[in-house]
């Protein structure tokens, strides 16, 4: 078949956003062949027209704030405006909220009003040799851990698998933080659509980190990440509700067969 497909990068978080009209039981496949043509893409998408508006499909079925943010940008590019873009995506009870800036050297500043988490608390999970506390934060199908441990690569790509099949989670997010430096690196296995990688940057994880610390403190947190490829920043509150900042640039269309 012949795919329409819109490359984006949010802060590195190199996204496909596939605008042909794919069958459900094809999706899976037309997003693995895609990424295979583009190594460096982490996640893909689909753009799917409904009654109601813009609707975000992700491959894995899971929220994403950076696809999130790179498709209230596409379609503000598509429609030549600005300003706030409601979507309905997969992962979210509610449509999610994106306030679009004019594009400035090619990048939109996109700010996204995240989902409210479905639960922020502590998973119990084992780690050399001993049960040990993770504090965990779940939207929708996609559950983050954020690990303060240092922790080798190698050991992380092993753990998230198990983890995510002890937690039953649709797609499981290991954050490493480093409350120091402010440094995160997130890596994020989905099962559903067979990928499990470093992420150059990730908006629910940057949430989740946001919302621990929220909670920790009972107090709004402001905080701005360091990750892979570039900043992330996150206002966040112990209600729940945060907002996500970054930029997207928008790195033009291709088309396929496959």
């Amino acid at each position: 078949m012949t795919v329409r497909y819109h490359r984006m990068d949010p802060t590195g978080n190199i996204t496909l956003l596939i605008e042909t009209p794919v069958a459900p039981e094809r999706r899976s496949a037309v997003a693995a062949a895609l990424m295979r043509l583009e190594p460096d893409a982490e996640q893909a998408g689909f753009l799917l027209e409904t009654p109601s508006g813009l609707r975000l499909e992700m491959a894995g079925g899971e929220f994403c704030g950076n696809a999130t943010m790179s498709a209230a940008a596409w379609l503000c590019e598509k429609e030549g405006r600005s300003g706030r873009v409601t979507l309905s995506v997969s992962g979210a009870k509610t449509p999610p909220e994106v306030e679009v800036q004019p594009p400035q050297n090619g990048s939109y500043v996109c700010a996204v009003t995240m989902p409210p988490p479905d639960a922020v608390t502590e998973c119990l999970l084992p780690l050399d040799g001993q049960l040990q506390p993770m504090p965990a934060v779940s939207f929708g199908g996609l559950t983050h851990l954020i690990v303060e441990t240092p922790m080798p690569r190698q050991d992380a790509e092993l753990l998230i698998r198990q983890w995510c099949a002890s937690l039953c989670a649709d797609a499981l997010g290991l954050m490493l933080y480093d409350r120091q430096t402010q440094r995160l690196d997130p890596l994020v296995y989905v099962p559903g659509a067979g990928t499990c990688m470093w992420e150059r940057s990730c908006a629910s994880g940057t949430t989740a980190v946001g919302l621990v610390l929220a909670k920790r403190a009972d107090k709004t947190v402001r905080l701005t990440l360091q990750e892979p490829a570039g900043q992330l920043s996150v206002t966040a509150e112990p209600s729940g509700r945060a907002v996500l900042a970054g930029a997207v640039r928008l790195c033009g269309a291709k088309t396929v067969s496959i």
